[in-house]
């Protein structure tokens, strides 16, 4: 078999992982917006068959941190030794002789990500138990210190203001209302986050929780913060009831302080802003092939007013 020259790259990688094994195929997996990542398959000399990825972090995931794909290897060896659900990493390399840059090698798990569930009770109750047993990682733990412990100031935790997401909103006063409290006092103690904990980076098989992935977004800090993303996201893609249903049952499995979550809720929408800018429609044109062509710029606007109104609304209540 005559190997391309991306090939004969992987074949290398594979001796290194596992000597006198031989390269099977290559496949792009699509998907991925902060690292490039390609599945290859290799026989081992039992004629075992395994499945790997490729992982590659990008200049994006690189600019801020030179150091992305050692903390993610890293982060994944401790994860998956407390019996998270995150892919076994193999190997990594910072070298750049195979490949031009730093790159680690995980576990090919089955599965996809799922936008309409069979049963949406069912599936927002899982991911709220995962998400609490990754929060249940003692963020203080030193072999954790690696991660990202300082604060961002204001304008680099929510970038410039950006009137063009939803016109008949005027984001200034929500800056102004987290700008008045930011950095939120410390309420609780400091726990492993993942950062982006979203359906796109969940993996489902057989209706069942597969992985967590995609963990380059990981740091310590208060817990809320990782609710507020997950609960947004949950509404715009399932609606209030599925939030709600996640949410409860979130707050069932951790006891913490939970006083400051419209703040982070309010974060949350503004991380959203950041995130999808101005185009919403190439935003919401991701869901017509995961079949929910429902899905459109008005109904991410509308959830989005939504759920700042109801963050607000909590706010005032407490002053009340």
């Amino acid at each position: 078999m005559i190997l391309s020259p991306e090939d004969q790259k992987f074949a290398q990688l594979v001796q290194k992982i596992a000597p006198q094994s031989k390269l099977l195929r290559t496949w792009p997996l699509e998907g991925g917006i902060s690292a490039t990542m390609t599945a290859f398959e290799l026989e081992d000399p039992d004629g075992q068959i395994k499945r790997l990825i490729l992982r590659r972090p990008g200049e994006a995931t690189l600019k801020p941190n030179l150091h992305a794909a050692a903390d993610e290897f890293k982060l994944l060896q401790i994860t998956h030794s407390r019996g998270l659900a995150t892919p076994r990493p193999y190997y990594f390399d910072p070298s750049g002789r195979i490949f031009p840059s730093p790159y680690l090698v995980i576990e090919y798990i089955e599965g996809r990500p799922e936008f309409a569930p069979a049963d949406l009770t069912d599936f927002t109750l899982q991911l709220a138990a995962h998400l609490a047993k990754i929060h249940r990682v003692d963020g203080s733990t030193p072999e954790l210190s690696f991660l990202r412990r300082r604060v961002p100031g204001f304008a680099e935790q929510f970038g410039p203001h950006s009137s063009t997401f939803d016109p008949g909103l005027d984001e200034g006063w929500i800056r102004e209302t987290l700008a008045a409290v930011w950095p939120l006092p410390q309420r609780n103690a400091p726990a492993l986050r993942h950062g982006d904990f979203w359906p796109g980076n969940i993996l489902w098989w057989d209706g069942q929780l597969a992985a967590v992935i995609d963990w380059e977004d990981a740091s310590l800090g208060d817990p809320l913060a990782d609710l507020a993303i997950s609960r947004l996201d949950l509404l715009w893609i399932f609606g209030c009831e599925a939030m709600d249903s996640f949410t409860h049952r979130y707050q069932s499995l951790i006891d913490i302080d939970y006083t400051n979550l419209p703040y982070w809720d309010l974060a949350a929408a503004l991380r959203l802003v950041r995130l999808a800018g101005a185009d919403l429609d190439a935003w919401a044109a991701f869901f017509p092939p995961f079949g929910r062509p429902d899905i459109t710029a008005q109904t991410i606007r509308e959830h989005y007013r939504f759920f700042i109104t109801q963050a607000l609304e909590k706010l005032e209540g407490h002053k009340a």
